[in-house]
C-alpha cells in the first residue's frame, strides 16, 4: 500500500494491544520491538484432498479437474499472521472449495518484513497477498506480479480521535490542533498532508498501540477501523474513527497476486484458485466460526471474542453493493487508474503504468 514495501510500511500498529486480549492488527502492523514482529510466522498447511471431477468446461468457464486426478499443490503467502482479514482463504480450505478445484493449498503465515511480493515474483510461492499500491510500485520496479482478487473493497485505514473533541471528519481533526501519531512516509499520510496540511497538529511517530490515545484527550492517531478503535473502547476510551477512503484515497487491500509467468503457463490453475477463493469468502462471511477456530491456535495474541468482533467489523468493507452485483473480489480499471494517478501525483510513481496489462488476469 505504500511508497516502499506496502505491507512492511504498514507494520506500524498495536504494540500495547498484546498486553491485553483485545484486538490484534488487521492489515496495518506493529513496529519492531512490540513483542510481535520477532515471533515465528505461523503456518497452516492444507490437508491433501482428492480432486472432484466433472467434464472440462469451455475456456474461461469453471473447469473441474478430471476424476481421480492428483491435486495440484500450491502455496499462498499471507502478509501477516492468520486473522479474520484472511478468513476466506482458511474457509476455502476447510470447506473443500480448494479441493473441489483440484488444489491442495498450503497457507504460509506472514509477519513483519516478510517479502511477499518478492516471494511471488521469484516463484517461491504461487500466490500472495498485498496492497494495491504495493502492486503498482512493485510493477514499476519490474516485478513480475499481477493482481487477481481484492478482498477489501474499502481500505480500513483511518484516523482515530476522541469523540469528545466533536470532529465530524479528518479535516476537523487536522484543523483542531493537538497531537497526531502517524507514519508520514505512507502514501495515505502524504495524501492527507497535501489535501489538508499538517501545520496545525503536532506530528509524532506512530508507536503501534493505543496507550497514549487512552491517556491523552488531545491525541489522535492512524488506525485500522477494525482494530484500534475497538481496543481503545474496551479500555474505557471514546474513539471516533474516520476512514481515509472517505477522503478519496482508497486502494484495494488484501489483494491476491500471482506472477505473470504462472498466469501465462497455467491460466486455468489461476482461475481455479480465484473461484475457490471467492467461494471461501462467501462461506466466511456467512459463518466465520470454523475458519476462526482453525486460525486461533496460529495467532494466540487474538482471543475468540476478538476474532468474532474483527470478522463482523470488516464485513461492510468486503461486501459492498458492487460485490453483491459483480461478485466478491471484484476490481475495476477505474479504481486502479485512479490510484496510479494519485501515486504519480504524490511522487511515488513516475508515470501511470498500462492498466490493461496490469489487469490481464483479472478479467
Amino acid at each position: 500500500m505504500h511508497s516502499r514495501d506496502s505491507r512492511r510500511l504498514v507494520l506500524q500498529r498495536l504494540a500495547s494491544l498484546i498486553a491485553v486480549p483485545l484486538f490484534a492488527p488487521a492489515c496495518s502492523r506493529s513496529p519492531e520491538g512490540d513483542g510481535r514482529s520477532s515471533a515465528p510466522s505461523p503456518q497452516g498447511s492444507a490437508p491433501a484432498a482428492p480432486a472432484q471431477g466433472a467434464p472440462a468446461a469451455a475456456q474461461g468457464a469453471p473447469a473441474a479437474p478430471a476424476q481421480g486426478a492428483p491435486a495440484a499443490k500450491v502455496k499462498l503467502a499471507l502478509n501477516w499472521v492468520p486473522e479474520p482479514e484472511f478468513g476466506g482463504f482458511y474457509a476455502a480450505r476447510e470447506a473443500g472449495a480448494f479441493a473441489k478445484e483440484g488444489l491442495e493449498v498450503e497457507i504460509l503465515g506472514g509477519g513483519a518484513g516478510v517479502p511477499v511480493v518478492q516471494m511471488v515474483a521469484g516463484g517461491q510461492v504461487d500466490f500472495g497477498l498485498s496492497g494495491a499500491d504495493e502492486v503498482l510500485t512493485a510493477r514499476a520496479r519490474g516485478a513480475d506480479v499481477l493482481p487477481l482478487f481484492a478482498v477489501f473493497q474499502t481500505s480500513p485505514q483511518a484516523i482515530m480521535t476522541h469523540e469528545s473533541r466533536g470532529a465530524k471528519g479528518i479535516a476537523d481533526i487536522l484543523a483542531s490542533g493537538g497531537t497526531l501519531a502517524i507514519e508520514p512516509g505512507l502514501p495515505y499520510a502524504a495524501y492527507l498532508k497535501k489535501k489538508y496540511g499538517f501545520s496545525k497538529v503536532k506530528v509524532v511517530p506512530y508507536d503501534g498501540g493505543v496507550a497514549r490515545f487512552v491517556a491523552d484527550k488531545d491525541f489522535s492517531q492512524q488506525c485500522f477501523i477494525t482494530a484500534e478503535p475497538i481496543a481503545a473502547k474496551r479500555k474505557g476510551s471514546d474513539p471516533a474513527a474516520f476512514l481515509v477512503a472517505s477522503e478519496g484515497f482508497n486502494p484495494y487491500v488484501v489483494v491476491v497476486i500471482t506472477r505473470a509467468a504462472l498466469w501465462k503457463e497455467n491460466p486455468e490453475r489461476v482461475r481455479a484458485f480465484i473461484r475457490a477463493t471467492r467461494e471461501g469468502w462467501r462461506a466466511y462471511l456467512h459463518d466465520p466460526k470454523r475458519a476462526n477456530e482453525v486460525m486461533a491456535p496460529l495467532n494466540t495474541a487474538m482471543d475468540a471474542e476478538t476474532f468474532v468482533a474483527a470478522a463482523e467489523a470488516q464485513r461492510p468493507l468486503i461486501e459492498t453493493p458492487e460485490t453483491r452485483e459483480k461478485g466478491l473480489g471484484v476490481m475495476t480499471r477505474e479504481r486502479w487508474e485512479t490510484l496510479a494517478k494519485q501515486l504519480v501525483d504524490l511522487g511515488v510513481l513516475e508515470k501511470v503504468p498500462p492498466i490493461d496489462d496490469l489487469l490481464v488476469a483479472a478479467r
